[in-house]
C-alpha cells in the first residue's frame, strides 16, 4: 500500500540523503581541518626535504663554516679587551683556518662528511665558549698550561654561575637545532657513493690542494702569534684565536724555546747590567729608612681579592673597609700596587717570595716548585729570623706543602696544623679563626720572626658560605644585593672585620707596636667590565675611561706599618716584585736575584707578565695611553727625550720577562 503522507515521504528521503552524504564523507573525509593538517604536513615534509638535501650535500660543511665564522667574530666582540674594533687581518686569518678544516671535511664520503662537520662544530663551539668564559674570569684566553692545572680550578667552577651570560647560548644555537632535528627524526644521514670514480678522485684532489694552500696561510698566522710570547691579546689579534691555540700547543711542547738564556752566566750577565742601570737611574730614595726594620718582627699579610677601589669608600653611609682605612691612614698607604699576573693566589705568593714574574696560572708552584730561587725566607733566615708561612687551606692546594718545604720556612702552618677548624668559609678556615690562632703561634716563635699569612674568606664566589654570624657584615649594599658585585662588597667587608680582629689580637699579645706589617691584595676580585662595579666607580668618577677600568682591574689594596713612621702616602706604581727588595732595604739584608726594586726608591714604572707597563703618567697596552684622560698617546707629538724614555721602559720590560722566564724554565739559579 502506498504511503499517502507526502511529509513523511519527504522526511524519509532527506534522511536517506544525509546517510548517503555521511557515507560519502567517511569515504573521503577532507574537512577544512583535515586539509589544513595535510597542508602543514606537506610543508613539514618539504622543509624536511630541504634540510636533508642541504645536510646531505657538499654545501653543509660550508654552511657550518660560515656559522663558525660568525661565532668566532662574536667571540672577538665579546672579549672587548682583545680588540674593540676587529682587525681585518684577524678575520681573514680566521677564514683561512676554518677553510682548511672545511676543505678537508669536503673530501670525505657523505656520512663521514656530515659526522665530521657536526663534530667540528661542537668542538670549536666549546673552545670559543671556554675561551670567552675564562676571559671573563681572568682577562686571558685559555692555554694548554692552564688546562693542565684544572685540578686547581675549583675557584673558577664556583664562579661559573656568575660568569655565564644568556647571550653565550649563541655558541650552541645551531648545535641545539641539529640535535632537535635528529631527535624528532627529521634529519636523516644518507649513505651516498660517488658513481663516477673520476669525479670522486677529482673532488678529493681539489680538496687536498685547497687544504695545502690554506695550511700555508695558516702557518703564517701561527708565526705571527709567536711574535708576542708574553702577550696573549696580541697573539690572538695577530694570529687569530686558532693561530694562538696552535702556537700555544707548540710552545707548551717546546717550552724551553721560550727561554732566551740557557746558562746561569748568560742570565746573570744580563741581570747585573739591568740592576746596575736601575741603581744608577732610580736607586735614590725620598726617605731615610735603610735598616730601620732590622731585628723587628715582620708580618706579611696577603688579603684575598681585595682591590684598591674599595679603600676609603662608603656605601649607603658606611665605610666598606673601616679597619683597613684606619690602618692605612695612620701608617704608609700605597695607592698604586699592581698585581703581577691575571691569574691565581699562588702567582701572587710566588712574586712576593721570589721577586720574579710567575709562570702563568700557578705553574710556578705546580710545575717549577723544585727550582732553586733566592726566596725572601732565606734572606730573613740569614739575618737570624724565625720563618713561617700560614694559610687556612690544606697543603695539597697549589702544592703549598711541597713549595714551602723548598724555601727556608721553619714553620709551615696549614689547615691541618690549626686546632680550631669549626668555622670554614668557602671551604677555607675563616679569616677570624685563622688570625686568632696565627697570633697564638706567633707568640710561641723566637724573636725576631717573619711570617707570611694568607687569608681566604673573601674568595670568589664571595657568598661567604659557612659564615656562622652574618651580623659581622655591617654594610647594606642596597641595589647591589644578591649580585656578584654586591656579594663581593659583603665579602670584603667581612674580611675587613676579621682584619680588625687580627690587629686587636696582635695588640693584646704585645706584638703590634714594634712589628713591621705589610698587607696587600693578591689579585682582582671582580671582572674588568662588571656592570655593577662600573656603576659604583662612576659615582665618584663620572668620566671613567677605558684606561681607568683596566688599571682598576690590576690595582690592589696595599699598605705598610713601620714603627715610628706615620702618615706617608706612596702614589708611584709598585708591584709584588718590589716586596722582597723593599725588605732587603729595611733590614739591610741580601735578597739575591730580584727583578723588583725598593718601593721607597724612585723607580716609577712596573711591568706585568703579559707585556703591560704602568708608569706614573702612562699605561702601555699594545699602545701607550695617558692615564690622566685615557687618550692614546701620539708618540710623534711628545718630546724626543720622553719618547726615548718610553722606549727604554719597553725594552727593560722585555729584558725582565726574558730573565725571569729563563730562570724558571731552565732552573738557572740552581746551576
Amino acid at each position: 500500500m502506498k504511503n499517502k503522507n507526502p511529509i513523511k515521504r519527504k522526511e524519509l528521503k532527506d534522511k536517506n540523503k544525509m546517510i548517503e552524504e555521511q557515507q560519502q564523507e567517511n569515504k573521503n573525509p577532507k574537512t577544512e581541518k583535515t586539509k589544513k593538517n595535510e597542508e602543514i604536513n606537506n610543508n613539514n615534509k618539504k622543509a624536511n626535504t630541504v634540510v636533508n638535501e642541504i645536510v646531505n650535500s657538499i654545501g653543509f660543511p660550508i654552511v657550518i663554516g660560515i656559522i663558525l665564522l660568525l661565532k668566532t667574530i662574536f667571540f672577538y666582540q665579546s672579549t672587548t679587551s682583545i680588540q674593540e674594533v676587529i682587525d681585518v687581518n684577524t678575520v681573514l686569518g680566521t677564514i683561512a683556518f676554518l677553510a682548511t678544516i672545511i676543505c678537508a671535511i669536503c673530501t670525505l664520503p657523505n656520512r663521514g662528511r656530515i659526522i665530521a662537520t657536526i663534530t667540528v662544530d661542537i668542538l670549536i663551539s666549546i673552545l670559543l665558549f671556554a675561551d670567552n668564559l675564562y676571559y671573563t674570569y681572568s682577562s686571558s684566553v685559555l692555554s694548554v698550561a692552564q688546562m693542565m692545572n684544572l685540578q686547581y680550578g675549583e675557584e673558577i667552577m664556583d664562579t661559573l654561575p656568575m660568569l655565564i651570560q644568556l647571550r653565550e647560548i649563541l655558541y650552541f644555537a645551531d648545535i641545539i637545532l641539529i640535535a632537535i632535528l635528529i631527535g624528532v627524526k627529521a634529519l636523516k644521514i644518507e649513505k651516498k657513493t660517488e658513481k663516477e670514480l673520476k669525479k670522486k678522485i677529482a673532488k678529493v684532489a681539489l680538496g687536498i690542494i685547497a687544504v695545502i694552500i690554506f695550511i700555508k696561510i695558516d702557518v703564517k698566522y701561527i708565526e705571527k702569534a709567536q711574535e708576542d710570547p708574553f702577550n696573549k691579546d696580541m697573539q690572538v689579534k695577530k694570529g687569530t684565536i686558532f693561530g694562538y691555540h696552535m702556537a700555544d700547543i707548540e710552545s707548551t711542547i717546546n717550552i724551553k724555546k721560550k727561554a732566551k738564556y740557557k746558562t746561569k752566566e748568560e742570565v746573570m750577565t744580563e741581570y747585573e747590567e739591568l740592576k746596575e742601570k736601575y741603581e744608577e737611574n732610580y736607586g735614590k730614595t725620598n726617605y731615610d729608612l735603610q735598616g730601620i726594620a732590622k731585628g723587628k718582627n715582620v708580618i706579611i699579610l696577603q688579603l684575598e681579592s681585595i682591590q684598591e677601589f674599595v679603600i676609603n669608600k662608603e656605601i649607603n653611609g658606611k665605610e666598606i673597609t673601616p679597619n683597613l682605612n684606619k690602618f692605612l691612614n695612620e701608617n704608609i698607604e700605597i695607592t698604586n700596587m699592581f698585581m703581577q699576573s691575571y691569574s691565581s693566589t699562588a702567582d701572587s705568593e710566588f712574586s712576593t717570595v721570589t721577586s720574579l714574574y710567575p709562570m702563568e696560572n700557578g705553574m710556578s708552584y705546580s710545575r717549577y716548585y723544585t727550582n732553586k730561587y733566592d726566596d725572601i725566607f732565606t734572606m730573613f733566615k740569614n739575618e737570624r729570623y724565625t720563618t713561617s708561612y700560614m694559610h687556612g687551606n690544606y697543603g695539597f692546594f697549589w702544592n703549598r706543602q711541597n713549595v714551602y718545604k723548598k724555601f727556608e720556612v721553619e714553620h709551615i702552618e696549614l689547615k691541618d696544623n690549626f686546632e680550631d677548624t669549626s668555622e670554614n668559609i668557602m671551604g677555607y678556615l675563616s679569616d677570624e679563626l685563622l688570625y686568632k690562632q696565627a697570633v697564638q703561634k706567633l707568640q710561641d716563635y723566637e724573636d725576631p720572626f717573619i711570617s707570611f699569612i694568607v687569608s681566604a674568606s673573601s674568595h670568589t664566589s664571595f657568598s661567604l658560605e659557612g659564615l656562622e654570624d652574618r651580623n659581622k657584615i655591617n654594610i647594606d649594599v642596597g641595589k647591589y644585593k644578591d649580585t656578584f658585585f654586591g656579594n663581593y662588597l659583603e665579602a670584603v667587608n667581612y674580611a675587613d672585620y676579621a682584619f680588625g680582629v687580627f690587629i686587636d689580637e696582635l695588640k693584646k699579645a704585645n706584638l703590634y707596636d714594634d712589628s713591621v706589617i705589610l698587607l696587600f691584595g693578591d689579585h682582582n676580585g671582580i671582572d674588568m667590565y662588571n656592570e655593577e662595579m662600573l656603576d659604583f666607580l662612576k659615582a665618584t668618577k663620572p668620566d671613567l675611561t677605558d684606561t681607568d677600568i683596566k688599571l682598576n682591574y690590576i690595582r690592589v689594596a696595599c699598605g705598610m706599618k713601620i714603627p715610628g713612621i706615620k702618615n706617608i702616602k706612596i702614589e708611584k706604581p709598585v708591584s709584588k716584585l718590589d716586596i722582597k727588595p723593599t725588605f732587603e732595604y729595611l733590614i739591610n739584608g741580601n735578597a739575591g736575584v730580584s727583578l723588583g726594586t725598593n718601593m721607597f726608591a724612585k723607580k716609577d714604572f712596573i711591568c706585568l707578565n703579559n707585556e703591560r707597563i704602568v708608569t706614573s703618567r702612562y699605561y702601555y697596552d699594545e699602545k701607550w695611553f695617558r692615564i690622566a684622560n685615557g687618550e692614546e698617546l701620539n708618540l710623534e707629538e711628545i718630546p724626543q727625550d720622553e719618547r726615548a724614555l718610553l722606549e727604554e721602559y719597553y725594552n727593560d720590560m722585555k729584558k725582565e720577562l726574558d730573565i725571569s722566564i729563563s730562570i724558571s724554565i731552565n732552573d738557572l739559579l740552581e746551576r
